[in-house]
């Protein structure tokens, strides 16, 4: 799988679908994800776009190597005594990631595979939640709930930044604002920009439903 390709006089050309990947993130992280493509990554590499098909069989495998690269090294974890410890910090994480690679948010929420880092992540979380007396079942409806409002959560603060003004400009009509009195009402209210703060307010709210139902 990682051995390199030979070029047509037979020597090495040096691709690896590792090096292929990590070239494809790079790209996305500073382009997009939507100028990834085989000829683009090509161009960068050096390399012929039938040279790529040796490693990766299309764009949509691409894709989500890319996704499950991002989980190559361990989840930055806490060290925790609590269930809530662990589970918030797994939500920080979450964020973490998709804050670092906003590319990564469609297709994480998108119909894919589970890739093998992906679900070293996940074991991960569930071993720690196991070590503070979390049952296994019961771990991963957590960390699934937790995972889940992660997920809605972070997308405002990587959707281009905007204030929650922003998002409710088109009450700024007063014919408009009066069809919808109490939303204009609240988006009327300086409540700033999203971020690490509201993320942050979520989390426990989500992680005090949690310990309602399950107990400390």
């Amino acid at each position: 799988m990682g051995e390199p390709a030979r070029s047509g006089r037979g020597r090495p050309s040096g691709l690896t679908r590792e090096r292929i990947v990590a070239e494809a993130v790079a790209i996305a992280d500073a382009e997009g994800l939507q100028k990834v493509s085989m000829k683009h990554l090509a161009d960068r590499l050096g390399s012929g776009v039938m040279s790529l098909y040796r490693h990766v069989p299309g764009k949509d495998e691409l894709v989500v190597l890319m996704y499950d690269s991002l989980m190559s090294a361990p989840a930055p974890l806490p060290e925790a005594d609590t269930w809530r410890e662990v589970l918030a910090g797994w939500g920080r994480c979450v964020r973490d990631l998709f804050l670092a690679h906003p590319w990564a948010l469609p297709v994480a929420t998108g119909e894919r595979p589970m890739g093998p880092h992906e679900a070293g992540w996940v074991d991960q979380v569930l071993g720690r939640l196991a070590a503070v007396g979390m049952p296994e079942g019961t771990g991963l409806l957590a960390v699934l709930t937790v995972d889940c409002f992660a997920l809605g959560a972070v997308r405002p603060e990587i959707g281009g930044g905007e204030s929650t003004g922003a998002f409710f400009r088109f009450l700024q009509d007063p014919a408009v604002a009066g069809r919808f009195p109490h939303l204009a009402a609240l988006a009327a209210r300086p409540v700033g920009e999203p971020g690490a703060g509201y993320f942050e307010f979520g989390l426990q709210r989500v992680l005090d439903g949690l310990e309602q139902h399950y107990g400390a």
